[in-house]
């Protein structure tokens, strides 16, 4: 009897912990690649599936002043995709004055709609405060990307990850996907 009080609330720790596998700990920095997210279907998305590749992950909204970024954004994907093994990571988020009221099937139908958007986009998150998604965690924290701390000022902040998982530049909302900075990034 005394063994299984003890066994129970150790099993229970484990399995709650094996659920949670990607919240973040403290001082422990991680990878991009530690990351399983919904995409806007509502299905996983496993960032372990882009190992090699050169990722921009960048918060959206749809009724936001810089809301056309995202024909640049889906121009430089079709052009970098397949020669520079880039891509872009879309996450939709409303933590801005409202600019992304919509649902994920609404934001899914203007994208495609409005800007012929084929580059992935996740479910729609927090990407700041008290309910701030894990991997923009990751994004915002140095104890966990091992680059800098940082804060989403707007939307259409990039976070552009290097072949290795590693956060390496960070790019204002205000400045264009396709700025010769962001360019020179992907193509070195």
């Amino acid at each position: 009897m005394k063994i299984l009080m003890i066994v129970i609330p150790v099993l229970l720790v484990g399995i709650y912990a094996f659920k949670r596998q990607t919240t973040l700990v403290p001082n422990t920095k991680k990878s991009i690649y530690d990351f399983v997210v919904k995409d806007i279907q509502g299905n996983d998305f496993d960032f372990s599936t882009l190992k090699g590749k050169k990722i921009m992950i960048v918060n959206t909204a749809s009724k936001c002043g810089l809301t056309p970024q995202y024909e640049q954004l889906e121009e430089i994907y079709k052009k970098y995709k397949d020669d520079q093994n880039f891509i872009i990571i879309g996450f939709p988020a409303n933590n801005f004055l409202h600019q992304e009221p919509g649902d994920n099937e609404e934001i899914a139908a203007f994208c495609k709609l409005n800007y012929g958007v084929t580059f992935p986009m996740m479910e729609k998150i927090d990407v700041k405060g008290k309910d701030q998604a894990d991997i923009y965690q990751f994004l915002t924290k140095k104890q966990f990307n091992g680059y800098k701390d940082s804060k989403v000022t707007w939307n259409f902040q990039k976070y552009l990850i290097g072949r290795d998982g590693t956060l390496e530049m960070i790019i204002s909302p205000k400045t264009k996907p396709n700025d010769p900075s962001v360019i020179a990034w992907i193509t070195k």
